[in-house]
């Protein structure tokens, strides 16, 4: 890069920096081109087949007989198939792709090796095929967020271990000066991502940790691969792409070493707090609850960043797609952050422990936040590496507008019927107070369900409105990139087709 830098200036010493540092993210933008297409093309299509999984799941909520002749379509098989597709395929293959495309620009390195990275994620791939496939054949180990049977680990591992060495690589290389707040985050979360899988494969699957031991490990895994890894690439790319859209400067970067610090610490211990009420020291429940709380403040302090960053530049939302997910999805991590915090005090937690207001809060999560923005990210990073613009804007619209809505009418759908289902299953008497039931007897299990239904309809309904913006956004993703390579084979064919000057020349 600093080669590139004094050849410019010396060819043209009327070259401008901003000349050259683009150059330079063009550059660095060619090396990412192959792997990040690869990496995200195969999200998209784990996020349609998870999506088709997880309209199944819920239809069968509310109509069991619905394919109810395929054992391979059971719920139990789809639940667990839609959780590996959506956070194993759409959800790491889109964090690997932002997550070293970030890296390399921030660095000022381009990507070396190129071709093994893509071995690597085809490797990741196959292994996520490989898991998908054994839970569909029943062979699920009944974990959940580790429901991927033993033989499709090795791959993953493998896979991780190179992509996690190309980011480290292309930061050891770097020829910037800085380390910047994105950049803490990514090679957090790439650290923490094979201590979390690993520790918990070994204690849950190889040498299974006995009785209530199993529960901690699990609840500590599934609550920090959320936090720990998807939060950090997610805030990681919020923290660059939002004052990157803007123009300006993050806020504050002592909030954003605030911020960070204070979730590298306080998040590792949220889980146990799921754990409330069951058969668990006391003092490790206690523990959690703490660490909820103490989780306050790198919610506040990261959301002041925000907020103060976009502080009178709210109208440049109406033409930045990026800039309207990314923002969608800083909004959703402030707000499922406090509930998470609320959730862990044990008299709210009474109500809502088993109920799905805890699917409501997963979604607003992972959903909300964590898919919102790697959609705001694609939609930054597939121009520049592609040198050209999305083919239709009104795709994005509705790619944006359907999947707000449906995730909004989900989260809000959802939290209503859990609560209502929470009182009716734990506390008659407060059901009785709220007028959901007559007396103030115990209320028989299969009334708690028949309360449920109509809310779990609303929930197929949401979810086809997520569908629709999918659909939306997957035509326009493969539009692109077709159109790309049309745009490719012209040029080749102009350059390699002599000109009347030439055959006259000849």
């Amino acid at each position: 890069m600093a080669s590139l830098r004094n050849l410019a200036a010396s060819l043209n010493p009327a070259t401008s920096t901003d000349d050259v540092n683009r150059a330079e993210s063009r550059e660095i933008d060619a090396s990412t081109k192959w792997p990040a297409i690869f990496l995200l093309g195969s999200a998209v299509v784990w996020l349609l087949i998870g999506t088709v999984f997880a309209l199944i799941s819920s239809f069968k909520m509310h109509s069991p007989e619905f394919l109810g002749d395929y054992e391979w379509l059971t719920f139990g098989r789809m639940r667990a198939a839609h959780l590996n597709a959506v956070v194993y395929g759409w959800s790491v293959n889109a964090s690997f792709a932002v997550a070293f495309w970030l890296m390399a620009r921030l660095s000022r390195s381009v990507l070396r090796h190129s071709g093994l990275l893509i071995v690597a994620a085809a490797f990741w791939n196959i292994g996520v095929t490989l898991g998908i496939g054994g839970i569909l054949a029943g062979d699920s180990t009944s974990i959940e967020w580790l429901e991927m049977p033993l033989y499709a680990t090795p791959l993953l591992f493998l896979a991780y271990a190179l992509v996690g060495a190309w980011a480290v690589i292309t930061f050891r290389f770097g020829k910037s000066q800085h380390i910047y707040v994105s950049q803490w985050y990514i090679l957090a979360a790439l650290f923490w991502f094979p201590w979390l899988y690993s520790v918990a494969e070994i204690m849950i699957l190889l040498t299974p940790a006995r009785g209530t031991v199993q529960a901690l490990v699990n609840w500590w895994f599934a609550h920090n691969l959320i936090g720990l890894w998807f939060t950090s690439i997610g805030l990681g790319a919020i923290y660059y792409f939002l004052p990157k859209v803007l123009g300006k400067p993050i806020h504050s970067y002592y909030l954003a070493a605030l911020g960070f610090w204070s979730l590298a610490i306080f998040y590792n211990w949220t889980g146990v707090s799921h754990l409330i009420g069951g058969p668990v020291p006391v003092w490790v429940q206690s523990a959690g609850i703490v660490a909820s709380f103490m989780m306050i403040i790198p919610v506040f302090v990261t959301a002041i960043n925000h907020h103060m960053t976009m502080l009178g530049n709210f109208d440049a939302l109406k033409n930045s797609p990026t800039l309207r997910f990314i923002v969608f999805g800083a909004v959703a991590y402030t707000l499922t952050s406090l509930q998470g915090s609320l959730m862990a005090v044990r008299s709210w937690s009474e109500v809502t422990h088993f109920t799905h207001y805890t699917v409501a809060h997963a979604h607003w999560g992972m959903y909300a936040f964590f898919t919102m923005t790697m959609f705001g990210s694609i939609y930054y990073i597939m121009p520049r590496i592609l040198l050209q613009e999305w083919p239709s804007a009104k795709l994005i619209s509705l790619h944006f507008w359907a999947t707000a809505f449906g995730v909004t009418l989900y989260v809000a759908d959802l939290s209503i019927g859990g609560i209502i289902q929470g009182l009716l299953l734990n506390t008659p008497v407060l059901a009785h107070k709220f007028g959901l039931q007559e007396g103030t007897d115990p209320v028989p299990f299969l009334d708690t369900v028949k309360a449920a239904l109509p809310y779990l309809k609303w929930r197929s309904y949401a979810g086809i409105l997520i569908t629709v913006g999918h659909v939306a956004f997957a035509i326009n993703f493969v539009w692109m990139i077709v159109r790309s390579v049309e745009v490719t084979k012209t040029k080749l064919t102009l350059f390699c087709t002599p000109t009347d000057t030439e055959v006259a020349a000849r």
